[in-house]
This record gives structure tokens, sequence and C-alpha cells, in this order.
């Protein structure tokens, strides 16, 4: 989350500074300097940048497309297998902008604990329902909350919070 936070705020950065850093723009220029005698061959008149300029820009174009490909495509879910601690498998799932690891692998036929810690304020992640499991739970904020549950048959389950926005899924082997 930290990560994205100073991405994105880099590139924020970036435009900031490449927008102040040009010192004339065309809608500024005054009207006298304008003339209607001048034959004008096309409408508009070309303004040259410094090379700096187009290549930052370029550069920059070429980064957000990079990174999108990156978040949308090639950027997978974390995942975590649970650990048997005296016949119940325990994962420790963190909340906080969503589900971390957002997928958690067990066995069918043993009993499951998920200890969720929220640390995210957002009224959002105050719950985390699990449909197929007919389980709602409400998290206390900066509190472990422990669900438990036995799957019997393999497959995916999903969880998700009180709104449905973040999501995560318990395989089951």
């Amino acid at each position: 989350m930290l990560i994205k936070n100073v991405i994105i705020s880099s590139f924020a950065s970036l435009g900031l500074l490449l927008g102040v850093a040009t010192t004339k723009t065309v809608a500024q220029m005054p009207h006298e300097t304008h003339s209607s005698t001048t034959s004008q061959t096309s409408e508009f008149q070309r303004i040259e940048q410094p090379l700096w300029v187009k290549a930052a820009v370029t550069a920059s174009g070429l980064g957000l497309i990079g990174l999108e490909i990156w978040w949308f495509l090639l950027s997978k879910s974390k995942s975590r297998k649970a650990e048997a601690h005296d016949g119940i498998q325990e994962v420790t799932i963190t909340v906080d902008g969503g589900y971390e690891p957002s997928r958690v692998v067990v066995n069918a036929g043993q009993p499951v604990r998920l200890n969720f810690l929220r640390r995210d304020k957002s009224s959002c992640l105050e719950q985390v329902v699990f449909p197929d499991f007919h389980i709602a739970q409400d998290l206390d904020l900066n509190q472990v909350t422990p669900i438990e549950f036995t799957p019997q048959k393999p497959g995916q389950y999903t969880f998700a919070c009180g709104m449905n926005m973040f999501r995560g899924v318990v395989e089951v082997r």
C-alpha cells in the first residue's frame, strides 16, 4: 500500500513540476503579438519545446503504460498456505486497504481459523463476510478477530468486506 502511494505521489509531483517549469503559454500571450496583417498559413502556431521536456513526457507516458500493464495483467494476488497447530489450520490476515494475503490455501475436512487483524479505519472493512459458510463477523480496529469453520469440499470460497468492495479467496484442496 505504501509503495502504491509513493508511486502515485511521485507521478503527481513530476506533473506539477513540469507544469511549473514552463514559463509562458499561448493562452497568456497578449493580443498585440498576433497581427492580423500577417498571412497565416495555418490556424495554429508551432511551439518549440526543449528536448528534455519531450523526453520527460515520453518517459512518463511509457512509465504509466508499464505500471498499468503490471497492475492489471502481471501482479498476482499474494497467497499463503495455512499452517497446522494442534489440528487447526491457521493463518493471520491483515486488513489494511484490502486483505493481505488475499488468497489462503487450506485442506478440506480440517478446521480452519483465520485471524483477521484490522488496521484500516474505513467503515467498509469493519465487517468480513463468508457467504458460503454463512458467516458475517465484525472486525474490531487493531485487534485480532478469529473466524473458525471447517470446509468439507474442495473449491474456492470467497470472502469480502461488508460492502463487497474488497475480496479474498479461501482455496480448499
